[in-house]
C-alpha cells in the first residue's frame, strides 16, 4: 500500500500501488485518466463526465454535489477524485466511508496541467502521467509560439495590426458568469495576447457588471451557452447581449463568437482545454477585425 496526503481535505489515504477500481466526479480528471490510459480502471464517472466519449458507457455515479452509495459500495472504490470549490462538500460527506482525493480547480494553464498530471500520480501510474505533461507541455509550446495578430480597420481604410484586443467573455451557469484574474480561462487569454476586461477582479468567478461592460465596451464577446443546452441560435444570442449591452464595439462589429457543441467547453479544464479549446481562440484572434 502507499500512502498519500491529500492536503486540500487534510487526509492521509492509503492506497493500492496501482489503483484498479477508481470513481472520477470530474470531468476534467475523467478525460485526463482517459488521456494517460486509465480507462479500464475507470469504474464510474458523473452524469457531466462527457469526454472521451467513451467515458458516457461508464456507470453513471452521481452528479456535480450527489452520489448513489448504493453503486459506490457495489464497486468498492480504491480512489475517488473530485475537485474543490463546488465540489468540496460532497468530498468531505464521501470521506465519511470512502477513499477521497480532492484535486484543486486551477488559476493558471500550468495549474490545469498540473493537475491533470497530479490524477495520474495519486492513482499511482507515474510514467504514464509524466508522458500526458510532456504532451500537453509540448503542445502549449507550439500553440503559443504561433503569431497571430487581429486587424484593425482605421477610419482612413488603412489595416493596421491589434495584438491585446479586449475580451469580455460569458459563460451560462444557470445565469451569467465570467472570470477574474485567479481563472485559467483569463490566463489562456492572456497566452493568446486577448486582455480579459475582468482580468483585475481578484475572483475565480463573478456575476458580471452589466454597467462596467458597457462602459469598456469590449471589441470581442466570446459566450458559453448552458451545458446540454441546444438554444444555440446566434441571432437571439445576439438580440439578447444587445439588450443588456446597448450597441457596445463587439456587437457593433459583429464579434462575437459562441463556442462549440453542447457541452462545457471553456468551463472544462481537462485536456481538450490545450488540445481544442486554446486553437480555437487562436483562431479568433486570427480572424477578429474591428474599426476604429
Amino acid at each position: 500500500m502507499r500512502e498519500v496526503f491529500c492536503e486540500i481535505l487534510q487526509r492521509k489515504l492509503f492506497l493500492p500501488e496501482k489503483c484498479e477500481r477508481i470513481v472520477s466526479f470530474s470531468p476534467a480528471i475523467t478525460e485526463a485518466l482517459f488521456k494517460i490510459g486509465l480507462e479500464d480502471k475507470i469504474k464510474a464517472v458523473s452524469t457531466y463526465c462527457v469526454r472521451p466519449k467513451e467515458a458516457r458507457k461508464k456507470i453513471i455515479i452521481g452528479s456535480y454535489s450527489t452520489f448513489k452509495k448504493e453503486k459506490l459500495d457495489e464497486i468498492k472504490p480504491d480512489l475517488i477524485f473530485t475537485t474543490t470549490g463546488y465540489q468540496l462538500d460532497l468530498a468531505n460527506k464521501l470521506l465519511e466511508n470512502y477513499p477521497v482525493y480532492a484535486i484543486r480547480l486551477p488559476a493558471t494553464i500550468s495549474d490545469l496541467i498540473a493537475t491533470c498530471c497530479e490524477a495520474g500520480l495519486v492513482a499511482g501510474y507515474f510514467e504514464e502521467a509524466r508522458r500526458l505533461q510532456k504532451y500537453l507541455l509540448t503542445k502549449l509550446n507550439e500553440i503559443i509560439n504561433i503569431k497571430s495578430s487581429s486587424k484593425v480597420i482605421t477610419e482612413e481604410g488603412k489595416i493596421s495590426q491589434q495584438n491585446n484586443p479586449t475580451v469580455y467573455l460569458e459563460i451560462d451557469l444557470g445565469g451569467p458568469v465570467t472570470f477574474g484574474a485567479y481563472s485559467y480561462i483569463t490566463d489562456a487569454l492572456n497566452f493568446i495576447g486577448f486582455k480579459n476586461i475582468f482580468d483585475k477582479y481578484c475572483n475565480e468567478w463573478l456575476k458580471p457588471d452589466d454597467k462596467y461592460v458597457k462602459d469598456i465596451s469590449p471589441d470581442i464577446i466570446i459566450y458559453e451557452p448552458k451545458m446540454f443546452s441546444k438554444k444555440r441560435n446566434q441571432k437571439d444570442i445576439i438580440d439578447a447581449l444587445t439588450k443588456r449591452f446597448g450597441e457596445i464595439k463587439a456587437i457593433k462589429y459583429n464579434n462575437i463568437f459562441i463556442t462549440p457543441g453542447i457541452y462545457d467547453f471553456l468551463a472544462h479544464h481537462g485536456p481538450s482545454f490545450i488540445n481544442e479549446v486554446i486553437p480555437w481562440l487562436v483562431s479568433i484572434k486570427t480572424k477578429y477585425t474591428f474599426s476604429i
